[in-house]
């Protein structure tokens, strides 16, 4: 188990955002379903990552990994578009990404298959996907619904339902295998679609990587089948789920320029930047790269059904922005690698934040700092690295348990932190 010890104080300096993780699973995957050799660049190795890098290669796609100096990795991929599984097993780690995508991807073509995976993916919800096996008939057997699934048939051509409140992953997962089987489909949503920035998202890869999918008004989705992916080079974009983490720490207490971002970026998570100046915080964007400075943010209303991962970290500006703000529609962050509503409301609360936790939000009544103390990640890299910027303005030390999780996603981020003047020791116990 690993600590962290965080002595406040303001962080200042430069910082490259790493790669989008979103993005990254998505362009590997399109690239390993391509018939010959893709690029894709700008690639970091995180846990996530490598768990969508290890399923394809169980579905015998080769990949070659080439360090660059700036420490990101360029992978050559050729492609297998037989996806014909190498052994029974797809360990999916703890990347709830990787499973949702994969469940229907190696079932394309037709497959016995188990799907493992550890913590808490193994009890995460996948009841779209068993509705839709009960539906078409395809085999499966579960541990009282939890890992491991074991499926046991081949993925056909007609209509999907998908509830869009739940997890917008279903609906990419569907989007990416729908078009290799014989026959034309379509994926009817009987809900609001939530979280539309992520299937954007998938829609934007598929495309470039040339793969036709009909949008309509995002509640339905037609999708021809035999269609063919096709090779090509691609870069991921810099990813502003983690340049949050900087532009709050720069609002609350430094100077930070954020490199390798993109203006006209679709990934949902770029609402960040709308909800800090909301708040009055201070930003600057130009040239693919953003300045967050110190500034007196005051509180407003935050809906997290676009933007669930970058909450913990606005949780965290609220804290400590004038006036009460609610977050609101954020219910689906009870189900990520923890329950993240109630994890960042205990955890600042211990740091001394006035916080209220509804069923589906909370209520933040901010104040100039907080106190500090010791805090749990519960195993979540959004909630550790949230609490890491909370240190920022706290008059006491803050020590987070199990700081290592931040593997999952920003293996560089405590690395990152001391590089912008950030004042912490780093210990394991046992």
């Amino acid at each position: 188990m690993k600590y962290v010890k965080i002595t406040p104080g303001k962080l200042k300096g430069e910082v490259t955002i790493p790669p989008s993780k979103s993005l990254s699973h998505r362009a590997v995957i399109a690239a390993g379903l391509s018939e010959g050799e893709s690029t894709v660049e700008n690639i970091i190795f995180s846990e996530d990552i490598i768990a969508t890098c290890n399923a394809l290669e169980a579905l015998g796609v080769k990949i070659k990994k080439e360090e660059q100096s700036d420490k990101t990795t360029t992978l050559t991929i050729e492609g297998n578009t037989r996806l014909v599984i190498e052994g029974d097993t797809i360990n999916c780690n703890e990347s709830g990404s990787t499973i949702r995508f994969f469940i229907p991807i190696a079932i394309a073509n037709g497959n016995k298959v188990t799907f493992n995976g550890k913590g808490k993916l193994v009890t995460r919800p996948l009841k779209e996907y068993y509705d839709i096996f009960d539906e078409k008939g395809i085999k499966y057997s579960t541990n009282k619904g939890q890992l491991p699934l074991m499926i046991d048939g081949k993925l056909t051509a007609g209509t999907y339902k998908m509830a869009g409140d739940v997890s917008s992953q279903f609906i990419s997962g569907l989007l990416f295998a729908l078009p290799l089987i014989d026959g034309d489909s379509e994926i009817v949503i009987t809900k609001k679609l939530e979280s539309r920035g992520y299937v954007d998202l998938t829609l934007d890869i598929l495309n470039k990587f040339g793969i036709n999918i009909i949008n309509e008004a995002y509640n339905r989705f037609i999708i021809k089948g035999n269609q063919k992916y096709i090779k090509r080079n691609y870069r991921v974009e810099g990813d502003f789920s983690q340049v949050a983490f900087w532009l709050v720490a720069g609002a609350l207490g430094g100077d930070i320029v954020c490199h390798d971002l993109k203006e006209d970026s679709l990934q949902g998570d770029k609402v960040i930047v709308d909800i800090i100046k909301r708040m009055q915080g201070n930003l600057i964007t130009e040239d693919g790269k953003m300045t967050s400075t110190t500034a007196e943010t005051v509180s407003t209303i935050i809906d997290g059904s676009e933007c669930p991962d970058i909450i913990p970290v606005l949780a965290v500006l609220a804290a400590l922005s004038e006036g009460t703000t609610e977050i609101v529609n954020a219910g689906r962050l009870r189900i990520k690698e923890c329950d993240r509503l109630s994890a960042i409301a205990s955890e600042l609360k211990k740091l001394g934040a006035d916080i209220e936790e509804k069923e589906d939000g909370l209520i933040i009544k901010g104040k100039k700092e907080l106190i500090g103390g010791e805090v749990d990640s519960f195993n979540d890299h959004r909630i550790a690295m949230a609490l890491a910027v909370a240190a920022i303005r706290c008059k006491e030390s803050v020590t987070i348990r199990d700081s290592g999780c931040i593997k999952k996603s920003y293996p560089t981020f405590w690395e990152h932190y001391k590089m912008l003047g950030g004042k912490l020791d780093e210990w394991s116990v046992g």
